[in-house]
């Protein structure tokens, strides 16, 4: 399972997931169809399968192209989520396999929008699986909750996607990072990882390389959403349950200008 990033406007990335075996390869969140086209052309790939996490125009507005470009192409998203496009809509536990090795799991992780959907990959015994996640999960952040609740981001951070195996690595819609851990450490500024993952993300953005992928394992360790289980977090933002952390970490995220 390869796994290539294609940046994509201001700071959004689409990924090229290729199964090396047959050369078949599924895209997530194509928005500019023909840099998704040369990246393809120059790896030799047969495109099958668009992956949609959601409707927002910076992640499903380049699927109608891409269906004109290339016709026999598969389009998935969200059942409930009026994805652009779409040709075959999933629900929370479908599976869909991309060449001889991969296998795809669907996750309804909602908060962003209705019907956000994230995508479990799993490859050949011994690699790494792979989650893309569009806009509910970010490398140390999550998504603003425009159609939904605290309640959902929690469900859906904590518990659909942290409980995946912590070595799985974390591809999401945006190049975020530096900001994201600039706002944590200001929460969390005894935790070191925090720090030192900083200092590693303005390193790399410094060389304009992306901060993707995070693991599972980094993002229990770095995420504020994602530790609001936590009694410390908890108390650091004057809250009592891990709903009422997330609420009140998303609200001072939003009211933030770093």
């Amino acid at each position: 399972m390869q796994i290539l990033h294609i940046p994509c406007l201001e700071d959004n990335y689409a990924y090229m997931i290729i199964d090396e075996a047959t050369k078949e390869a599924a895209v997530v969140d194509p928005v500019e169809p023909h840099s998704i086209l040369r990246v393809a052309q120059e790896n030799g790939v047969d495109l099958k399968l668009v992956l949609t996490t959601h409707h927002h125009w910076d992640h499903a507005g380049g699927n109608e192209k891409l269906r004109q470009l290339v016709p026999a192409i598969k389009v998935y998203g969200g059942s409930i989520d009026n994805v652009q496009g779409c040709t075959n809509k999933v629900e929370n536990g479908d599976k869909i396999s991309l060449g001889a090795e991969i296998n795809i799991l669907c996750l309804h992780t909602p908060c962003h929008t209705k019907g956000h959907i994230s995508y479990y990959l799993t490859g050949k015994e011994g690699e790494d699986p792979a989650v893309f996640t569009g806009d509910t999960m970010f490398i140390a952040g999550c998504g603003k909750f425009f159609e939904g609740t605290a309640e959902q981001m929690y469900h859906s951070l904590c518990v659909t996607l942290g409980s995946l195996p912590k070595p799985t690595r974390v591809f999401c819609g945006h190049e975020y990072t530096v900001k994201n851990l600039l706002f944590s450490s200001i929460v969390e500024p005894d935790n070191v990882r925090i720090s030192q993952k900083l200092s590693w993300a303005q390193q790399k953005r410094a060389k304009g390389l992306p901060t993707i992928p995070s693991t599972i394992e980094e993002e229990l360790e770095t995420n504020l959403f994602m530790r609001v289980d936590l009694p410390e977090v908890q108390e650091k933002v004057g809250c009592k349950s891990p709903v009422e952390a997330m609420r009140e970490i998303r609200k001072r995220k939003d009211e933030w200008r770093g």
